[in-house]
């Protein structure tokens, strides 16, 4: 599998990562490509989610979060620059094997470290009995890609209050209760997320693809279908 890499190191917003997966299954001839990425404190909600009820837009305002839509299906998920995002594309068209390949990379990964990491039916990845990875899946004709955030560490109080606007989750116990469901990877490690990623690069790639600027420009172009969603 090779590791996509780009011409520059400039931090860039979700839009951007979420065209390049699609840049690549459209234009890169690899079978297996992959690469990690991280964003600002940001909401991604599902395809086919109802963006009202699944996101506290007045707290995303108020704090500067940023909220968009993928287009993969799943649920709503909140990221930082502590989550590391991982993209995996590769070709073919059973949605199945494709979720049982990724999902057996993602907890090869976590053992080499020491982690006793399971897989679920839900495609999550789990520590015990708390999730610290979850995945989505789309299809392009003949290729197929799924992203996964992984839990190093995240702001809770963010995660909490930016997913739902629901009284419950607002509770004084909603980051007590999501930490009961969750739990960060930086417990469980002694690598800092620098060292965590390049672990994971060197232990599923045996290679680089790197980007051009040119592709880089078509990218930025391609990023326009997924710009901010600004209902709110």
């Amino acid at each position: 599998m090779k590791y996509v890499t780009l011409p520059d190191t400039r931090e860039r917003r979700l839009p951007f990562y979420l065209a390049m997966e699609e840049y690549v299954a459209r234009h890169l001839d690899a079978d297996d490509l992959f690469f990690l990425w991280q964003v600002a404190p940001t909401v991604i909600f599902g395809r086919h989610q109802v963006a009202h009820n699944e996101v506290n837009f007045a707290y995303c305002r108020e704090h500067g979060i940023e909220v968009y839509r993928r287009k993969s299906g799943g649920g709503c998920v909140y990221a930082d620059r502590d989550n590391v995002m991982m993209s995996f594309v590769t070709s073919g068209d059973n949605v199945s094997l494709t979720y049982n390949r990724f999902m057996a990379m993602l907890v090869l990964v976590l053992r080499r470290l020491g982690v006793e990491a399971t897989g679920t039916s839900h495609n999550d990845v789990m520590i015990g009995d708390r999730k610290v990875s979850g995945t989505a899946f789309y299809h392009l004709p003949g290729r197929c890609i799924v992203h996964a955030t992984m839990l190093y560490d995240t702001n809770m109080e963010h995660m909490v209050h930016a997913l739902t606007p629901s009284r419950e989750k607002l509770q004084a116990k909603g980051i007590e209760s999501v930490r009961q469901r969750v739990t960060l990877l930086k417990d469980h490690i002694s690598l800092d997320i620098e060292a965590f990623k390049a672990f994971v690069k060197t232990t599923l790639c045996d290679g680089e693809r790197r980007l051009s600027a040119a592709d880089v420009a078509a990218i930025e172009a391609m990023e326009q279908a997924y710009q901010r969603f600004d209902d709110y």
